[in-house]
């Protein structure tokens, strides 16, 4: 069932993403024909060589709006998204560069919100109304009350202008040189996991001190939610009939809350950290602006001061794939988790 599950799903989402491309391409739509030629043009150069007016029908902008959308798409599947005016190069170039550090970002927040979820939500579920309980519920709300960008602000007052322990930004300068010199090859874009495939572990870890601070504030409120409802979700698996069978069996309080109560209560946390991450990517045009870390985030708030159009698409569409990609591996985790669950 999970197999047919899978192809069904994969099948259906060429018709999301056409869906999807369709409605971020209507951002553009209020545009005039000469505004939304950056939009079709992969190099500023193409300016030059005939006048706008013949551009414009060159790129068939002077077509009904379904027409233009089908150009853009088939643009699009070329690895054409224009040309950003913010970023000065082809807008699938400066996505290409952004886009890893960002994705580095969230991973690095993702596995922060994921074991200090559950290690923490499973702590206060065992320990329910003793002092480790109240302390946690009590800072959890803090955590969900605080803006990020005031937590960011704070850390970079603390950690980097006090103590100067976590530099803002992505590298040190001296990283950066090994990062672009020839003999460091890019793998994947992430300095973390390219330092490791370079043999370069000083530049793993000088990638991982420039995260910490960033990747702190932009999952702090969203661990802690996460807390919240791996808590309640646990103390309510609990209170389920198989749970006192197990306890009447002898086993342990460890067995029955780590084998057979933690594995249920992780189904709502899991969707709930699938569903955060358009959150998260929100998140990201904050934290990335106040910590200066060069990632979409950062990207996004510069084209959209630019009113730099195909950058803007382009980002929006690379995000909506992002996400719909991300709701196909909640769903298959919940399989893994649940094997009951059936997919009828």
């Amino acid at each position: 069932m999970l197999k047919k599950f899978i192809i069904k799903r994969l099948l259906t989402l060429p018709l999301i993403l056409f869906i999807l491309s369709g409605l971020i391409f209507s951002l553009v739509a209020f545009l005039s024909p000469y505004e939304r030629l950056a939009v079709f043009i992969p190099d500023p150069e193409v300016y030059a060589q005939a006048p706008v007016e013949e551009l414009v029908i060159l790129y068939g902008l002077d077509e009904a709006i379904h027409i233009q959308y089908l150009n853009w798409l088939k643009n699009v599947f070329l690895g054409d998204l224009g040309w950003s005016p913010s970023a000065r190069m082809p807008v699938s170039r400066a996505l290409s560069s952004r886009f890893p550090a960002t994705v580095e970002l969230m991973l690095l927040g993702q596995l922060v919100i994921f074991f200090g979820g559950i290690a923490i939500g499973t702590y206060t579920a065992k320990n329910h109304n003793k002092l480790g309980d109240h302390f946690f519920r009590f800072m959890t709300t803090l955590g969900i009350a605080f803006p990020g960008f005031v937590v960011g602000l704070l850390l970079l007052v603390i950690f980097y202008s006090w103590l100067g322990w976590f530099p803002p930004g992505r590298l040190s300068p001296w990283a950066m040189d090994v990062v672009g010199s020839l003999e460091f090859q890019r793998y994947t874009g992430m300095n973390t996991l390219d330092g490791i495939l370079n043999g370069r572990f000083d530049v793993f870890l000088n990638s991982l001190r420039h995260m910490i601070l960033p990747a702190f504030a932009y999952s702090l409120s969203t661990l802690a939610a996460t807390i919240r409802l791996m808590r309640s979700s646990l103390l309510e698996t609990l209170r389920k009939d198989y749970i006192y069978t197990a306890r009447s069996k002898g086993l342990s309080e460890k067995v029955v809350v780590n084998k057979h109560a933690r594995r249920n209560a992780l189904l709502p946390v899991i969707t709930f950290m699938g569903t955060s991450v358009p959150i998260m990517f929100g998140g990201a045009v904050i934290i990335e602006t106040v910590f200066g870390y060069p990632g979409m985030g950062l990207f996004i708030v510069q084209a959209a001061h630019g009113l730099d159009f195909p950058a803007i698409l382009g980002s929006a569409l690379l995000v909506g794939v992002v996400i719909v990609f991300v709701n196909l591996v909640v769903d298959l985790l919940y399989r893994i988790l649940d094997p009951t669950i059936r997919y009828d």
